[in-house]
């Protein structure tokens, strides 16, 4: 009776976590299949999931400090709501993925194809949604997989898209010897994405998110799979 229910419980976990991860591994299929010169090594695209899972523990530690300090420092509701969502959580996700992914591949020989940014940046970007995901699920059940697949991964995707087609430029710049042109759209990579991740968080905690929400993932999602194609269609070799 012990094994039985333990083998049930076990079940259920591991059906909960197929349901974390299927969502992630689509769009990670696609955005791989688009990348129409050269496609990257698995192994390589590996160790920038694994990049993107560290990069959710450091962005936990970061927020738990940000957060400590907020707390005892702003008394105000509305600057409280907007430096939570702005700062400490869209800059703490978005800073830390950035920092992962430079460190796995801005002197990586794969980097040879501006299309490559947006293939690194997505990839990080998912498996961080692809740990916090398991996480939320494994907490909270199935039916937070299913709300998370329609707007939490594919907004860690979005945000990853913004800032890859901005690192995929700044890599061609620093090749091209424009190194001051290549450092604002580095910057511009980590600033895009924490804007947008930002809006989605303050819209889908405050009144807004009735209202707004909806049509600003649908607008999200929708401008992020024309740049994806867009970029990979136009995309060119760099080294």
């Amino acid at each position: 009776m012990f094994y039985f229910l333990l083998s049930s419980l076990l079940s259920y976990k591991v059906l909960l976590i197929i349901a974390a991860v299927v969502p992630a591994l689509f769009l990670m299929v696609k955005v791989y299949r688009s990348d129409r010169l050269e496609p990257e090594d698995p192994a390589f695209l590996w160790v920038l999931i694994r990049s993107g899972i560290l990069a959710a523990l450091i962005a936990l530690v970061l927020e738990r400090v940000f957060g400590f300090i907020l707390n005892h420092t702003v008394k105000d509701e509305g600057t409280y709501q907007v430096l939570l969502y702005f700062v400490v959580v869209a800059f703490s996700e978005e800073g830390a993925k950035y920092f992962m992914m430079h460190r796995a591949s801005w002197r990586s020989v794969e980097f040879n194809c501006q299309y490559d940014g947006v293939v690194y940046a997505v990839f990080t970007s998912l498996g961080f949604a692809l740990w916090e995901n398991i996480s939320y699920v494994v907490h909270y059940g199935f039916s937070t997989a299913l709300v998370r697949a329609v707007t939490a991964i594919p907004g860690h995707a979005s945000f990853g898209v913004f800032m890859g087609v901005f690192y995929g430029i700044a890599r061609r710049l620093e090749n091209q010897g424009l190194q001051k042109e290549s450092r604002w759209c580095r910057i511009l990579a980590v600033i895009m994405p924490a804007l947008l991740h930002g809006t989605y968080d303050y819209i889908a905690s405050t009144e807004l998110d009735s209202v707004w929400f909806i049509p600003f993932v649908v607008v999200l999602f929708a401008v992020s799979f024309i740049m994806v194609n867009r970029t990979a269609r136009e995309d060119r070799f760099i080294r």
